[in-house]
């Protein structure tokens, strides 16, 4: 099994405003990014982002995503 990136909230909202997210607001230290109208994600923009908080961003992204995309951003 592959091994979990360590993520910076900053870094990983770059990574999915590059697969088409945008950024719909942001409120102290978390960020609201949207793909479209039918999907929002809150992501914290702490330095380095728990394993507990990656793997609920990861099940909230695979209704949205493909695996090989989300491998790719999350996975070394």
């Amino acid at each position: 099994m592959p091994k979990l990136r360590v993520l910076s909230g900053k870094k990983l909202v770059s990574a999915l405003q590059k697969e088409g997210f945008i950024i719909t607001r942001q409120k102290g230290s978390h960020v609201r990014l949207s793909l479209g109208s039918s999907s929002s994600l809150t992501i914290p923009l702490h330095p380095e982002l728990d394993r507990g908080t990656l793997k609920a961003i990861i099940r909230a992204l695979e209704r949205v995503l493909p695996k090989t995309k989300l491998d790719k951003i999350f996975y070394q």
